[in-house]
């Protein structure tokens, strides 16, 4: 918050604890990520996929690595109690960012028959940790000896069509609290520059977010499944023409693709930064970086 607080180009990306009892490969990637990116997000069992839960994740690699982090808190998997009490796990660990979010339906992922929870949105998150940190109290009033200390971000969606509803709702969001944002991966600069557009007036810091797939499959993956993910099929050929040629064709592919995507998105917006997603992929990020700087 400090970065973006003094309008520094804030670079964030993320780990994604998977499905392993060892903290081994987040630890790795977390310090390949460090003096490259400012924090890096702890990711909450994404596209609902049954995985280590963030909070330990997180835990270990601000302490271990000296990397900040971000801890995603989804509202699919568990009640206001059981949030409420990892929150507070959080704050007394050290954690002071939260990205609040509702989650992807459990049927997208790898247990689809999963009782989904959702007693919180992520509007209403947003509110509960407003609740904490401003007054010091949970949902029902009750007093917090000592209160957490969190910053709290949202996540948007650039290329939702209709984009009004989302605009709409990221507004509630930042009345409610919200202090920056982080979207969902956008390959195309004109959907980036519309939503900042369409966005100014909310004067929050928004972080567009951007995905290097690892493979041609993983990319029709996002697009088939995942809502507001739009690749223009000149970067699928890309994709696919580069994988053709190797792994490393591919890797090459995509610091060329997205050095030049951050690069832009600085010379011609005001945006705040950005979030490079690359699970598994974490050797991507310092060369992107590097080559966009």
């Amino acid at each position: 918050m400090r970065s973006l607080a003094e309008r520094r180009f804030t670079i964030t990306s993320e780990v994604e604890p998977t499905k392993t009892a060892s903290l081994e490969g987040v630890i790795e990637a977390a310090r390949t990520l460090k003096n490259r990116v400012t924090a890096v997000n702890i990711t909450d069992c994404p596209a609902g996929l049954a995985y280590m839960s963030p909070l330990v994740p997180a835990i270990v690699i601000q302490r271990e690595v000296g990397l900040e982090v971000v801890y995603q808190v989804t509202c699919r998997d568990r009640n206001r109690i059981a949030i409420f009490g990892d929150l507070l796990a959080a704050s007394a660990a050290g954690i002071r960012n939260i990205l609040a979010l509702t989650g992807d339906h459990p049927a997208l992922g790898d247990l689809p028959k999963t009782k989904p929870v959702f007693d919180l949105d992520s509007q209403q998150l947003v509110y509960m940790i407003r609740k904490m940190v401003d007054e010091g109290v949970d949902l029902a009033g009750n007093r917090i000896e000592p209160p957490p200390k969190f910053h709290v971000g949202v996540a948007a969606a650039p290329a939702a069509e209709p984009l009004e509803p989302e605009i709409i709702k990221l507004e509630r969001k930042v009345k409610i609290g919200a202090e920056f944002v982080q979207t969902q991966a956008v390959y195309d600069i004109e959907i980036a520059k519309r939503f900042l557009g369409e966005t100014r007036h909310l004067d929050i810091p928004i972080l567009i977010g951007v995905c290097p797939p690892r493979s041609y499959g993983m990319a029709k993956w996002m697009v088939a499944n995942l809502p507001g993910i739009v690749i223009p099929d000149e970067l699928m050929e890309r994709f696919r023409r580069a994988e053709a040629r190797g792994k490393e064709a591919l890797f090459q592919e995509n610091v060329e693709i997205f050095s030049e995507l951050v690069r832009e998105l600085r010379r011609t917006t005001e945006v705040a930064g950005v979030h490079i997603m690359a699970p598994g992929y974490e050797g991507v990020v310092p060369e992107v970086v590097r080559r966009a700087a």
